[in-house]
């Protein structure tokens, strides 16, 4: 599990036990020959809260500039790329998908993470008329603000791609 993947399942459980609203984040583990459908599964009774989240991680200050369907995705041995992968599992399972990207900065600069509606991503890879978001688009979806050590969890906020357009 990754630093921001195991921040962002601490942050849903802060604020489930903070709020009092019945839920709960975990991450499943992944097994070496056994494929993963999401990087963080958050379980509740309120449909709000009945989410999967894939992380991504691009460092900015390493010079990315984008992140891409070829090289941050990946493809399974039948071919099938882990957006339709997702998708399906989404589909299936009613859940409301997100894709989380942490743009790291730097050292001594904070890092920052964005929530893209999942819906919204496999319109766009399917689209195929663009293969990345760059980092300048990625910012111009809702940020993950953080508070005390834990991003602040507001769905209400990141659903339908509330968008920052400058």
């Amino acid at each position: 599990m990754t630093e921001f993947e195991r921040e962002l399942v601490l942050s849903f459980n802060a604020f489930f036990e903070d709020t009092d609203v019945r839920g709960i984040a975990h991450r499943l583990k992944q097994h070496r020959f056994t494929p993963q459908f999401l990087d963080v599964l958050v379980d509740s009774l309120n449909p709000d809260y009945y989410l999967g989240i894939e992380c991504k991680s691009i460092s900015v200050e390493k010079g990315a500039n984008a992140l891409y369907f070829t090289q941050h995705f990946t493809v399974d041995k039948k071919g099938a790329h882990q957006i339709d992968r997702i998708s399906d599992f989404l589909r299936r399972s009613g859940r409301t998908g997100y894709l989380a990207v942490e743009l790291r900065m730097g050292a001594g600069k904070s890092r920052k993470a964005h929530i893209i509606p999942w819906d919204e991503l496999r319109e766009r890879y399917h689209d195929e008329t663009s293969l990345k978001y760059t980092v300048e688009e990625i910012q111009t979806y809702p940020e993950m603000e953080r508070k005390k050590g834990h991003y602040l969890i507001e769905p209400a906020k990141w659903r339908g791609g509330i968008r920052i357009l400058e």
